[in-house]
């Protein structure tokens, strides 16, 4: 039966949810939107920053106002009044840099993808479960209020059975672009690619049982675009696209016997979706309260109430649902050919 209303979305308490002190590995461009939105969206403090480029550095704890700045992740580590870490460097060290704050004792937020592959990404969760220590995934979108809802209408079968996911994320880079460089793990698969994929082992539950993928080349030497065709066990269709050479649409639906859910572009990102029913015309329609990159808040409050309640796993987003992203990526990537450099003998 077609619901009534969109289920309420679940917040957190703000008594729940304490503060901690926080440090930043990499002040690039997600790390300054990651800092707005603690600063201006929560009650957690900022107290560190490391960077290897000490001018950037400088300017970015001025810009937030952080006490401490370090040329290397070591010597932040070293802080004792510092609670947990988020790791924003490029894709190539989120690995290197989460391991080295897991045994400096520090809880770890990871930009997404945790890692490069699944390999790397099963050594950090048992790191994390080892040193009992959150080990966390900032795939940013899973802890919005938006997300929330959508998860909700799905465990309690709203949709009815989903047969079919839809989804591309495409964005037009120009030629020198960090995303072309292939000593940064360059390419649309980890950047972009990765919400579509994600959000198809979140609807089907799983690792896809049959892969299918194409690719193109970029003239920089990375992949510059992928097609892919999943089938899960489940008997869903995910049919995704990711791609560095144009702007896409940037929409998903989640189609399924009893409705479809349709994502308004860019899906991952805060914004409206529609719940249209199959036999009738009743439609739901979601609208986000916007603030888009301020909804970081969510998955910065939720990494905190975790290490409040002793908790080293993320119930939202835990890691063996990131492995299962990362299992997907690297089927596709062999699929293509596509090898990152860290990856290769040496």
């Amino acid at each position: 039966m077609f619901p009534s209303a969109l289920p309420r979305p679940r917040l957190l308490s703000p008594a729940a949810v304490p503060g901690l002190r926080w440090g930043i590995i990499g002040p690039g461009w997600i790390a300054d939107r990651f800092a707005e939105a603690l600063r201006h969206h929560t009650h957690q403090q900022l107290v560190a920053v490391a960077g290897r480029n000490a001018e950037k550095t400088q300017r970015f704890a001025e810009k937030w106002a952080i006490p401490q700045r370090f040329d290397s992740a070591s010597a932040l580590l070293e802080m004792k009044q510092l609670d947990i870490v988020y790791i924003a460097t490029p894709h190539n060290h989120h690995f290197p840099d989460g391991l080295q704050a897991l045994r400096a004792g520090k809880h770890v937020l990871i930009e997404k993808p945790l890692a490069l592959n699944a390999h790397e990404g099963m050594a950090l969760k048992q790191e994390a479960e080892s040193r009992k220590l959150l080990c966390m995934e900032g795939m940013w979108c899973d802890f919005t209020p938006k997300y929330d809802v959508i998860t909700q209408l799905l465990l309690n079968g709203d949709l009815g059975d989903v047969h079919t996911l839809l989804a591309d994320h495409g964005q037009y880079f120009p030629a020198n672009h960090r995303i072309f460089n292939a000593d940064l793990a360059g390419g649309p698969l980890l950047d972009l690619g990765s919400y579509p994929i994600a959000l198809s082992v979140k609807v089907a539950g799983g690792v896809p049982e049959q892969v299918f993928a194409q690719g193109q080349a970029a003239p920089q030497g990375v992949n510059g675009q992928a097609s892919m065709l999943f089938t899960h066990s489940n008997g869903t269709h995910s049919v995704l696209n990711t791609t560095l050479f144009s702007n896409t649409p940037g929409r998903a639906v989640i189609g399924g016997s009893e409705a479809t859910l349709t994502l308004d572009g860019p899906f991952y990102a805060p914004g409206n979706f529609t719940l249209s029913a199959s036999q009738s015309s009743q439609t739901l329609v979601w609208q986000d309260a916007g603030q888009h990159y301020a909804q970081l808040a969510h998955e910065i409050e939720h990494a905190a109430w975790c290490v409040g309640q002793g908790i080293g796993d993320s119930p939202v987003r835990p890691l063996s649902t990131a492995l299962m992203t990362l299992i997907t990526m690297d089927e596709v990537r062999r699929q293509l050919g596509i090898v990152f450099n860290e990856e290769r003998p040496h």
